[in-house]
């Protein structure tokens, strides 16, 4: 079963925050992927969002484009994917690893061989950028059975229908993208993002999360005292870049402990 539902009950219970990092697998190597997960850890991440390395990852800035470009020249594809999840739960058995990516590599795999490795391989959810709620009921259903949660977007863009369509098929959490157009913008909005949860809040009755824009501590403390969850790419990946494979784990396990410590101050 998903370890997320569990993990935001205890958040709440503790009167806390969810801290969700995203990295893309196989960036800066695949090797360096299961170590930077274990750092993201250790730093106070809460659940980790795993990308899911494409060609055409048509929702993302520049930044993590390049870590897919980075990742797929590594050679890592959808199964060695679920192979580092593996690995990690070799050692944590408690964090919840969400896969995010696109529909091809998943239709590629074919649906049921997807959900079965991924209920084999230890993942707790997955979020298909690509996949609109009129088009998901199929997997979600699949996933479900296996007790995979199946993870939407929202945008700023988004009516009350859309809402309401995310809110019926919804589990885990859902993902508010706070800024239209793609990752790694520079500004958030923070009365926008404000106004906009008690919208979808109306319409789905699992946590929200929000992510896009969000780069340092502070703004991630005013993120969480709105949502419940705080996400946050870009940033991450940008530090992923700035590092070698030797010092990547470690600069993303401190930079992910400074962002907890702002949101539990």
């Amino acid at each position: 079963m998903s370890r997320i539902p569990d993990t935001f009950a205890r958040l709440k219970a503790d009167g806390r925050k969810a801290l969700i990092p995203f990295v893309t697998a196989g960036d800066p190597d695949r090797e360096s992927t299961i170590a930077i997960m274990h750092a993201l850890v250790a730093g106070g991440a809460d659940v980790i969002e795993l990308g899911v390395p494409f060609s055409d990852p048509m929702a993302d800035g520049p930044t993590i484009q390049r870590a897919s470009e980075r990742a797929l020249r590594n050679g890592t594809s959808l199964r060695d994917v679920l192979a580092l999840v593996r690995t990690f739960r070799e050692q944590d058995q408690r964090t919840p690893v969400v896969l995010m990516g696109y529909a091809n590599p998943v239709e590629a795999m074919g649906y049921d061989t997807f959900v079965d490795e991924a209920a084999r391989a230890g993942v707790d959810g997955v979020l298909v950028v690509d996949y609109p709620p009129e088009e998901s009921a199929d997997l979600t259903h699949r996933l479900r059975a296996r007790g995979i949660d199946s993870i939407f977007l929202l945008s700023p863009t988004s009516d009350d229908a859309r809402m309401a369509d995310v809110g019926k098929l919804a589990s885990g959490y859902v993902y508010y993208v706070s800024l239209k157009g793609v990752t790694g913008a520079a500004h958030i909005d923070l009365d926008e993002v404000g106004a906009m949860i008690p919208r979808i809040r109306a319409h789905v009755d699992v946590p929200i999360g929000v992510g896009f824009g969000i780069r340092d501590g502070e703004t991630a403390r005013a993120i969480g005292a709105i949502a419940d969850a705080v996400v946050i790419g870009s940033r991450l990946v940008q530090e992923i870049e700035a590092s070698t494979p030797e010092t990547a784990a470690a600069r993303l396990g401190a930079l992910v402990e400074s962002i907890r410590k702002a949101m539990d101050a």
